[in-house]
């Protein structure tokens, strides 16, 4: 063999096991510690980390939160003596709101320091079910419901201190809605809102918040059934986003339920069809990874991203878990059925 060609053997060899090693090194991610800090009859969909607390609002009116530097340290509280399904749940500087998403839908504002509540909006139309609520900022809130008999948007809008109706002209198709599934399907950056719809239609709405134009596009997203579509979505800035879902009633089917965008949300590119772990509830980015690391969670899998949602490892077959929200850079709360867990991540 030619000293030429031996050198160009070998060298090509050793980048090969070059890039083995280094995808190794990718998916060698381990997860260092999985503790359980709240067992309780509850299912949680909603999770809002406050300095060293994460709080919570699930089933049976049920609204508590867990000391994360002592997990004994914990209190629950019932917002109503009526079983209310709590699926929201967000924050200002002084005070938490939670909705309910049955009809009437009732706006509860909770005060950080002493608990105490009160009913500050009500929906009462029947087709009320609210989806997701997400603050802006402490003056800018949204909330997303079903449509009603006439396919209209549904927007409740939060400003100055008060709850009222956004008034659109905006009509979904038949059968699009939107899944109350970890409070993810609405979500902002300095520029945008936006909102992910589901089932026969699964489409991207987007809001810019400067000119108050709402924008719809459509999504290559698993869609058709009322069980489909994006159920939960993240943006890194104005740019870069994610979108998980899939069929609920077909946990482990996987095609066509993982997307991303670069344009923001204009066109979505579909990701890891057919390569993934399945039907995903939420979806996170990790702060500080300029969108290259991304996880995610369903009631199957717990799953990673280290490539901005391009390909995705499996790292945990932990069930029963809906929502999950970065605590620091190596450190997810989840939450789901039953159970609050706090899961430590080694690189």
């Amino acid at each position: 063999m030619p000293a030429d060609f031996l050198f160009l053997f070998i060298m090509k060899k050793t980048f090969s096991i070059l890039f083995l090693s280094l995808g190794l090194w990718v998916f060698s991610q381990q997860i260092e510690s999985f503790n359980t800090i709240l067992n309780d009859k509850i299912s949680i969909r909603a999770l809002e980390v406050d300095g060293e607390k994460v709080w919570y609002s699930g089933t049976d009116s049920k609204l508590g939160f867990v000391d994360l530097r002592n997990f004994k340290n914990q209190k629950q509280i019932r917002l109503s003596e009526m079983k209310l399904q709590f699926r929201t749940l967000a924050q200002d500087k002084n005070s938490f709101y939670a909705i309910n998403i049955e009809s009437p839908a009732y706006f509860f504002k909770i005060d950080k320091k002493d608990l105490k509540s009160e009913i500050i909006f009500t929906d009462t139309v029947k087709t009320a079910f609210y989806d997701a609520l997400h603050f802006v900022n402490d003056k800018l809130a949204y909330s997303f419901s079903d449509a009603d008999k006439d396919h209209m948007l549904k927007l409740a809008v939060y400003r100055k201190g008060r709850w009222g109706m956004l008034k659109s002209a905006l009509q979904l198709n038949n059968g699009e809605a939107a899944f109350a599934a970890s409070n993810t399907n609405i979500t902002s950056t300095k520029k945008y809102l936006w909102i992910a719809t589901g089932g026969k239609s699964s489409r991207i709405l987007r809001l810019n918040f400067k000119t108050e134009e709402i924008e719809i596009f459509n999504t290559p997203f698993i869609q058709g059934e009322s069980s489909q579509g994006m159920y939960s979505i993240d943006f890194y800035d104005d740019q870069f986003g994610v979108a998980v879902g899939g069929d609920y009633t077909k946990q482990a089917a996987n095609i066509d339920n993982i997307a991303t965008t670069h344009d923001g949300g204009q066109t979505w590119q579909i990701q890891a069809s057919g390569n993934n772990a399945g039907y995903t509830t939420c979806v996170k980015i990790k702060p500080g990874s300029n969108g290259k690391e991304i996880i995610s969670v369903g009631d199957q899998h717990i799953s990673y991203s280290f490539d901005s949602g391009k390909t995705w490892k499996k790292i945990s077959d932990e069930k029963g878990f809906f929502v999950c929200s970065w605590i620091d850079r190596n450190t997810v709360v989840l939450a789901g059925k039953d159970r609050i867990s706090v899961m430590t991540l080694k690189f």
